[in-house]
């Protein structure tokens, strides 16, 4: 069964830029090897206790020239630049649209910065997105995507809507999220950190780990794109269930997740396998496993990638599903680092070691703070 109704919806490059490497080649090129940004840090200007998470180092910079953009703003900006790279895709074009991807954005600077009327407008995500979209010279009032853990898959939904309803030709999507003291303490205070690299799905696994990055994924609707990989449909549920506790049952993720197939026109048994949020974190992956299980997709291979980036926050969506994107044209499953022995009530199939694979394709799943869940269908 095929849409037909709607516009397609083709994905023209990616990028991925984290500790594990610039370009979604290096990226994936790390997974393959097994290498994992994830690290013990001990740096009292973010935890006062050691802590394991996923970061760049201190010094490290992403742009040659511009000293008036923040980490934040470089990560978007470096990530954008390397995806545009041999796109085809203009930013200058009235066609084209930029969304971008964060839940924290700047707040890092009221830890470093006096707190008044000038800071406050420079923190706001507007002001990010404004100087980026300046920097490429994109027309159209940059569209911002801040919805927790989620924000990475809806805002790659909101681009695939965007194309569909003839808005736009082109997308440009892009998130980030930079670790700070209060993102870290925030989750110390939920005692949701691990003290060690997390192991998603384990009977073993006792909390996340936390990590920096960005991610760009560039979308088009033009026909001369229409051999590639496609973004086939996507939904977003609420649990309604908890400000930080998501749903015991599953079912609203499930829910998404069957909306999701509906509107790509595919039904269970096309999908070969899942990208799944995966935090670590007791009720996260038991949720995710019921609702894996009540979409009627727990045979299917499925692996997560905290254990390599840690939890990105708005850019992990982006990140995760640039990887799967990847595993489709290379033909490789990257196992669920840290996963030994199943720690879920129903039973799903947790990949564990590098997998060949003939997929067309997968689903990516999130959820996030306040009960919120999407799912995205992405394949040939």
């Amino acid at each position: 069964m095929s849409r037909t109704s709607e516009q397609d919806v083709f994905i023209v490059a990616d990028n991925i830029l984290s500790p594990i490497g610039k370009t979604t080649a290096e990226n994936f090129e790390g997974l393959k090897n097994n290498v994992s940004g994830v690290k013990q840090h001990t740096d009292e200007s973010l935890s006062p206790v050691p802590f394991f998470a996923s970061l760049f180092h201190k010094d490290e910079t992403f742009l040659t020239t511009g000293n008036e953009y923040t980490k934040f703003e470089q990560l978007l900006i470096a990530s954008i630049a390397d995806a545009l790279i041999g796109s085809g895709i203009d930013p200058k074009d009235k066609k084209t649209v930029l969304i971008i991807s964060s839940t924290k954005g700047n707040i890092s600077l009221l830890e470093t910065e006096e707190n008044n009327a000038a800071l406050q407008q420079r923190i706001a995500m507007p002001a990010s997105a404004k100087l980026v979209a300046s920097y490429f010279g994109f027309q159209n009032q940059p569209i911002i995507i801040s919805n927790a853990c989620v924000s990475g898959v809806m805002a790659l939904l909101t681009g695939m809507r965007l194309l569909r309803a003839g808005q736009y030709e082109n997308a440009v999507i892009a998130g980030a999220d930079v670790i700070s003291q209060f993102i870290i303490s925030g989750f110390q205070s939920f005692q949701a950190l691990s003290p060690a690299v997390c192991k998603p799905f384990d009977q073993n696994r006792d909390g996340l780990n936390l990590g920096e990055g960005a991610a760009t994924v560039i979308l088009s609707a033009q026909q001369k794109f229409s051999g590639n990989i496609k973004v086939k449909g996507g939904s977003v549920s609420n649990d309604a269930n908890h400000i930080s506790g998501p749903s015991r049952t599953g079912e609203e993720l499930a829910q998404a997740i069957n909306q999701a197939l509906k509107d790509s026109g595919l039904e269970a048994t096309d999908i070969d396998f899942i990208s799944a949020h995966g935090t670590a974190t007791i009720y996260n992956d038991e949720m995710e496993a019921n609702a894996i299980t009540l979409a009627g997709l727990q045979l299917v291979p499925l692996n997560s990638l905290k254990g390599y980036y840690g939890h990105t926050l708005g850019a992990a969506g982006l990140i995760e599903s640039v990887v799967s994107i990847q595993s489709l044209k290379e033909k490789l499953l990257i196992p669920a680092l840290g996963y030994e022995e199943r720690g879920v009530s129903h039973p799903v199939n947790v990949c564990n070691s590098l997998l060949k694979i003939d997929a067309d394709n997968f689903v990516k799943t999130a959820s996030g703070f306040g009960g919120c869940n999407a799912a995205v269908v992405i394949g040939r």
